[in-house]
């Protein structure tokens, strides 16, 4: 059996799986930092650790697109992508699903085809140690037109790896169902669909999301904790639910991390993910995730196994590296004698 003076080491060995991850909120900070002496801003490692604090979530959108104003050719896509890619896998990351957000840089002029194809040329050069596939997140900010406009360009070059689409931002101001014909569109094209939904707005952006786009996966999803049958709901229909627990603290959607339903979902049989979301943004990892979850919840070891494997089973990848990644993670497990039965 692990002691507990071991547990830090177990989980950073940990052969993990990401979900939710925004490529342009996951930049390591030597990288972003890099990226503004590129442009001419001299900002510091304290400045930009003192920006990435926020009292909303309002707050965080600003210094989302603060951030972004320094991502302006398509060398910096394929510059951040090979830096995300190395971080990741030096977490022992095995496979991510990861969000890149054209629309955010169209003021530039840059054009999503070449975008994607720039991110790509990043993350290959670590493809030995990592697998990466990517979501366009269609920002629903720019409207369902501009989506439409985006989701017609990207589908060009879906060969990049690209498996689905959803739309993140502001929930109250851009409603899911709104997105409906864009979401209806992206399936027909054959991309899978998740929702950032529930993580400001109530349990009714869920609903849209679910009722109205047909959504594959929710994203964040914590105002389900107010709203028994969507609970039920999630539960029954095995929808999953890629959950960002520090993130939501970090944004104050969720005052205490004590607080989070993450727990109280995955004990009621809901599908539920562990992801980081903006990890250089909220000063996180998926090995902080994992262990606060632990410390806060008193959570088992066997535990982080199923809510690995949740990982696993709402992947978008092959059926065959879903059973490589499930085969890895049991066996980790088995070698260090832990019971995932327990």
């Amino acid at each position: 059996m692990i002691s507990n003076k071991k547990i830090n080491t177990f989980i950073r060995d940990l052969p993990k799986v990401e979900l939710h991850l925004h490529l342009e909120g996951a930049i390591p900070i030597p990288a972003m930092l890099e990226l503004c002496k590129k442009y001419g801003a001299n900002v510091t490692e304290t400045e930009l650790h003192d920006r990435f604090q926020f009292s909303d979530f309002n707050h965080f959108i600003q210094t989302w697109y603060w951030k972004n104003q320094f991502i302006k050719e398509y060398d910096d896509f394929e510059y951040i992508a090979s830096a995300v890619a190395e971080d990741l896998s030096n977490q022992n990351i095995k496979y991510a699903e990861v969000y890149f957000s054209p629309a955010d840089v169209a003021k530039s002029g840059l054009e999503p085809q070449p975008i994607a194809e720039a991110i790509r040329s990043g993350l290959n050069k670590h493809i030995s140690n990592i697998t990466i596939n990517l979501i366009a997140d269609l920002v629903r900010d720019f409207g369902a037109k501009k989506g439409e406009i985006i989701l017609d360009k990207i589908v060009e070059v879906r060969n990049q790896g690209i498996v689905g689409i959803g739309i993140g931002g502001s929930e109250y101001e851009f409603p899911a169902k709104l997105f409906k014909k864009v979401y209806q569109k992206a399936r027909n094209f054959g991309f899978k669909t998740t929702t950032h939904a529930g993580e400001v707005a109530g349990s009714d952006s869920i609903w849209q999301a679910i009722k109205d786009l047909e959504t594959d996966r929710i994203g964040h999803g914590t105002a389900a904790k107010n709203d028994t049958e969507l609970i039920d709901y999630l539960i029954n229909n095995q929808i999953p639910v890629e959950m960002c627990p520090i993130s939501n603290v970090r944004t104050n959607v969720i005052n205490d991390l004590s607080k989070h339903p993450i727990i109280d979902f995955y004990r009621k049989g809901m599908i539920v993910s562990v992801n980081t979301d903006d990890p250089k943004m909220f000063d996180t990892t998926m090995e902080k995730e994992y262990l606060s979850l632990i410390e806060t919840f008193n959570l088992g070891l066997s535990d982080i196994y199923h809510l690995a494997q949740n990982s696993i089973n709402s992947a978008w990848c092959s059926k065959s590296l879903k059973n490589v990644l499930s085969e890895e993670l049991l066996s980790y497990f088995n070698n260090h004698n832990i019971n995932i039965n327990n």
